[in-house]
C-alpha cells in the first residue's frame, strides 16, 4: 500500500527544555489501522496535533500525500478528521447543525444527503434535533466523529476515542471504524484500552517518553514477542518445584496444584515434550493442561518496561 503520512526525524521540544517527541521516525500506509499505544505522557497527543498542524515541530519533517504539513498546511489539515479526547461541541447546537458547520469550516459546499449518511452510519440520525447538551457522553463521542467525517477526510485521527464510553458503544464504535477503512479512509488512533488495538489494529506503535521504540504489525508482533503458557493441572499437589527441573524455569501456583512452563513460540524446539517426559520417569502425574498465548498488553507492559 502506498504511504500517506510520511514523519521524518521529528522532536518537539516546549520552552520549559520538555522534550514530548523525540526523533521519530514513522509511515503510515494508506488504508490501514494504525494504533499508538503508550502510557499517559508518552507523546502520543503531541505527535498526533503535530501531525495535523496543532503543534509546530521543532525539528523535522511531516508530509500528508506528499505535502509539507507546515508548508502546505490548508491542504493537508483538509485531507485529516481529527477526534480529540475532550469533547468540545456547543452545548446548545443541535447535532445537525453542529455536523453541518464542521463541514462548512472546512469551506465545503452544504450536502445535506452526506451529513444525513453520516449521522445514519453512527446511529445519531435520530437524535439529530437534539441539543448537544442533552446527549450521553457516548452519543458526544459520536458527534464527534461525525464533525470529523463532515469534510470527507482521507485521514481519521482518533484519539483515546472509547474513554468514558461503555462496552457496547465501544463495540459499535470499533464496528464504524472498521468501516471506516473499508472505505478506504487511514484510521490512526490512540488507546489506553490494549483490547481495542488487540481487536481492530493492522499495524501497532508503542511510544514511551517521546521516542517511538517499536513499530510492527500486530499478528507478527504477537508471534515474535508473544510468549505461551502451558499450565499442568497435577493430580496430587507439590510441595516445591524439584530441583532436577530447574532449566524449565516451572512456576508452581500458591495451592501447589499447577505448574507452569512458559516458552517460546519462536524457538526452535518448545521443551514441551522433554519435560513432559522427565515429569513422567519422575511419577509426576497430572490430570489435564491447557495453553494460554500472552495479549497485546502484556507484551506493551513488557515493552514499555524494558524502555
Amino acid at each position: 500500500m502506498p504511504t500517506i503520512i510520511s514523519i521524518n526525524n521529528l522532536s518537539k521540544t516546549y520552552a520549559s527544555g520538555f522534550s514530548a517527541l523525540k526523533n521519530v521516525n514513522l509511515n503510515i500506509e494508506k488504508g490501514e489501522i494504525f494504533a499508538l499505544l503508550g502510557p499517559n505522557g508518552a507523546g502520543k497527543t503531541t505527535l498526533i496535533s503535530t501531525i495535523c498542524g496543532i503543534v509546530r515541530p521543532s525539528e523535522g519533517t511531516v508530509t500528508v500525500a506528499g505535502r509539507n504539513i507546515v508548508t502546505d498546511y490548508r491542504k493537508t489539515r483538509a485531507m485529516i478528521g481529527l477526534v480529540p479526547q475532550e469533547l468540545t461541541t456547543d452545548a446548545f447546537e443541535t447535532v445537525w447543525a453542529t455536523v453541518s458547520f464542521s463541514r462548512g469550516l472546512f469551506g465545503k459546499a452544504p450536502n445535506p444527503a452526506l451529513v444525513e449518511h453520516i449521522l445514519k452510519s453512527l446511529s445519531l440520525y435520530a437524535k439529530k434535533d437534539n441539543k448537544i447538551m442533552t446527549l450521553s457522553g457516548g452519543m458526544k463521542r459520536r458527534v464527534m466523529i461525525a464533525k470529523a467525517l463532515s469534510h470527507e477526510p482521507e485521514i481519521l485521527f482518533l484519539d483515546e476515542p472509547s474513554a468514558g464510553v461503555d462496552v457496547e458503544l465501544r463495540k459499535d464504535m470499533w464496528n464504524i471504524v472498521r468501516g471506516l477503512r473499508d472505505t478506504g479512509v487511514t484510521v490512526i488512533l490512540t488507546t489506553h484500552y490494549i483490547e481495542e488495538a488487540e481487536e481492530m489494529a493492522d499495524r501497532v506503535g508503542v511510544i514511551n517518553n517521546g521516542e517511538l521504540i517499536l513499530v510492527e504489525e500486530k499478528k507478527l508482533l504477537m508471534r515474535k514477542l508473544g510468549k505461551k503458557q502451558l499450565t499442568l493441572e497435577l493430580q496430587q499437589p507439590l510441595t516445591g518445584v524439584p530441583s532436577e527441573f530447574d532449566e524449565f524455569h516451572l512456576e508452581l501456583s500458591q495451592d501447589g496444584t499447577n505448574l507452569i512452563y512458559t516458552y517460546d513460540t519462536q524457538g526452535e524446539r518448545t521443551g514441551i515434550t522433554t519435560l513432559l517426559k522427565e515429569l513422567n520417569e519422575r511419577g509426576i502425574r497430572f490430570r489435564d493442561l491447557s495453553t494460554k498465548q500472552s495479549s497485546l498488553e502484556e507484551i506493551f507492559v513488557s515493552l514499555v518496561r524494558k524502555k
